[in-house]
């Protein structure tokens, strides 16, 4: 089918309409450097500028506001960009900022993901594949998201934090440190409270390995020694486990942040 664009809306020249049964809605905006793929569906009053690319089988309900500059007060302009994988839903009112010379130069959202009504996402982050935003969730600068990533209603993400892969975040709390993957964290500053045991089981997590996380997570905070101790005791019992190894792996990264604990904000 061809590409079915209102008479209303504004389609820059320079844009790329990239494929096949995309449509654009009464009076949305596309701007001059922007890249749409096939079959993705641009819903009225939406905008969509900056240098901003856009996989295939997206969908942009009302207001929405992608691409526009950083919310940066050192930015000036440069290099930056913003690319959008496949399958993705932006519902009303969300906004996605571009990267910043300061950062990485580039804001990347993977693919299959839900981002309900209110959802910020700032400049320079990563977001994996697979994430839910529910409804006003957001997420400061620098931050990245793992797979399969759970962010609940109006919860907030400082900037520079790591959020770990299947892990969950509780309505309404604020995330101040790291969550390793597989995790849940809650409260009004966020502490971690377990694991995604619900998520793990929706996604089909073999019961021994769930086992396995709950002994690693365990022995991790344990109340004995110090955490480099454990995190060492826990490299030699697991070290040789695939799951155990998200975990090791995603602590051994380099991070502006601290690690959120049990019983604490983080430490």
């Amino acid at each position: 089918m061809p590409n079915k664009i209102h008479h209303t809306a504004i389609v820059s020249d320079g844009s790329i309409l990239d494929g096949d049964e995309i449509e654009i809605g009464p009076y949305s905006i596309i701007g001059p450097k922007v890249i749409i793929g096939e079959n993705s569906k641009i819903h009225s009053h939406c905008v969509i500028e900056g240098d901003t690319v856009i996989g295939k089988n997206n969908q942009f309900s009302p207001f929405s506001a992608i691409g526009s500059f950083p919310q940066h007060s050192k930015f000036t302009g440069g290099t930056s960009k913003l690319i959008i994988g496949d399958n993705n839903i932006f519902r009303e009112h969300v906004t996605i900022h571009p990267g910043t010379e300061i950062g990485s130069k580039i804001t990347t959202i993977g693919n299959n993901g839900l981002f309900m009504v209110g959802c910020h996402v700032a400049h320079d982050c990563i977001v994996g594949d697979n994430v839910i935003f529910v409804n006003g969730a957001v997420i400061g600068g620098h931050v990245e998201i793992g797979d399969y990533c759970y962010l609940g209603g109006y919860s907030a993400i400082h900037q520079f934090c790591r959020i770990g892969k299947h892990a969950i975040i509780g309505a309404s709390t604020m995330v101040e440190g790291d969550v390793i993957p597989f995790s849940s964290v809650v409260g009004a500053r966020g502490k971690l409270s377990g694991l995604n045991l619900v998520g793990l089981k929706r996604r089909s997590f073999k019961r021994d390995d769930i086992k396995l996380l709950r002994q690693v997570y365990r022995l991790l905070f344990a109340p004995e020694g110090t955490f480099t101790e454990r995190l060492r005791e826990v490299k030699e019992v697991f070290g040789n486990k695939p799951l155990a190894n998200e975990i090791l792996n995603f602590l051994n990264n380099n991070s502006h942040r601290s690690i959120v604990h049990p019983g604490s904000n983080n430490s």
